[in-house]
């Protein structure tokens, strides 16, 4: 039973107890834990009472002494504690509910608030403006970083992105980065041309088709290619096959036709405009020819036969030299006042004479000169009723 108000217990000071150490008396206050309400102390069911609010009988008058309280166990029992015993007892309680500073420092929850401490740092670091924000565009590909190198080539060495002199890199590898900057750099891959049947090849940066012809100077629009504009090229290499497009004129029959063609010699040129040569008709250029652009095409027809041979004298008299002095040796030349006709100016009733068709400036230079051959074996060496001004250069 607990001992009757107002017993001797009432006021008794205990021994003090060393901190942490438990009492030795079964029922003694030190086998609880005291708390007050106010100081979070208080254990699980227990309380405590003012001396004001309840007291023992002394002298006819009810209370206890001047700051004593009364402290009410989880076992239902009472105990009365003088100022200091309950001063005691507070500093006691609130020592054993309390880790020292050495006991912290070792448990684990100490490490947890190391490395936060340390993210935090880092992160006033790189928020303080020691690590810049990059971004690489490596052949197309982009990739966002933060680094702490002072120029261009300390990021890419830092982002084991290599290049050589024939990369293309920007800015420059030896520029400062800014924050927010972005580095270009395009690795150089070699790119095989066939042009025209022409093979060639060029080491570029640029990632497709359309680029590496702009690069070449090469408009895409006037050629054929054998891929896509937009068709990637890859760092090992890639061949490709052009075919430029270019104006000619075709000139057969008197008709003259104009044409955008890709065709790499003067045949395909012709097969493309549907144009069939006769048996014996000659071709400038000729048919294996590359038809560069605004090249004329010239179709000749086959020459009439020249069944009637030439004397070896006649032939070795200067032609050219009467070629010359007539029209400067021009077989289309025209002279409005006869009219007369090509290198050696034949009129046209002159002309059908000696077997010509035609008019002599439909022909080329040797039908002309050997129908004026003709007419000099015909007119026995008299060349002065044709050619009266220049028949002395044949030198007869």
């Amino acid at each position: 039973m607990d001992a009757p108000v107002g017993s001797a217990r009432v006021g008794r000071r205990r021994r003090r107890q060393p901190v942490g150490e438990p009492s030795a008396e079964p029922g003694s206050l030190g086998e609880h834990s005291y708390d007050t309400r106010e100081d979070g102390l208080l254990g699980s069911g227990e309380s405590f009472d003012d001396g004001a609010q309840d007291g023992v009988q002394d002298g006819g008058r009810t209370g206890l002494r001047q700051g004593s309280r009364r402290v009410r166990r989880q076992s239902g029992h009472e105990a009365v504690l003088s100022p200091e015993d309950f001063h005691d007892l507070m500093l006691e309680s609130s020592r054993q509910s309390a880790p020292t500073w050495r006991t912290w420092l070792l448990s684990p929850w100490s490490a947890s608030l190391y490395a936060a401490l340390a993210g935090i740092s880092l992160g006033m670091i790189v928020g303080g403006g020691l690590a810049t924000e990059v971004t690489l565009d490596v052949d197309g590909d982009l990739i966002t970083l933060r680094s702490f190198a002072g120029t261009v080539h300390g990021v890419l060495d830092a982002a084991n992105v290599s290049y050589d002199a024939e990369d293309h890199v920007q800015p420059a590898p030896t520029e400062p980065v800014a924050d927010g900057a972005t580095i270009v750099v395009r690795h150089a891959r070699p790119l095989t041309l066939i042009m025209d049947g022409k093979r060639s090849t060029h080491m570029i940066t640029a990632l497709n088709v359309g680029d590496a012809l702009e690069d070449l100077k090469l408009d895409p629009a006037r050629l054929r290619l054998s891929a896509n504009r937009m068709r990637q090229i890859p760092v090992s290499g890639f061949k490709l096959s052009v075919r430029t497009q270019r104006k000619v004129s075709i000139v057969a029959d008197k008709i003259r036709v104009t044409t955008i063609t890709t065709g790499r010699t003067v045949a395909e040129v012709l097969k493309q405009a549907n144009i069939t040569l006769a048996k014996g008709n000659t071709v400038r250029p000729g048919l294996k020819d590359f038809p560069k652009d605004g090249s004329i095409i010239r179709v000749i027809p086959a020459l009439p036969p020249h069944t009637i041979p030439i004397a070896p004298n006649v032939a070795a008299l200067n032609w050219a030299g009467l070629a010359d002095c007539e029209s400067h040796g021009n077989p289309k030349a025209y002279n409005p006042g006869g009219p007369y006709y090509g290198m050696y100016q034949f009129s046209l009733p002159m002309w059908k004479a000696v077997g010509g068709t035609k008019t002599p400036n439909d022909w080329p230079a040797e039908e002309q000169t050997y129908r004026a051959q003709l007419l000099f074996q015909r007119v026995q060496g008299r060349w002065q009723g044709q050619w009266p001004h220049c028949g002395a250069r044949l030198g007869a």
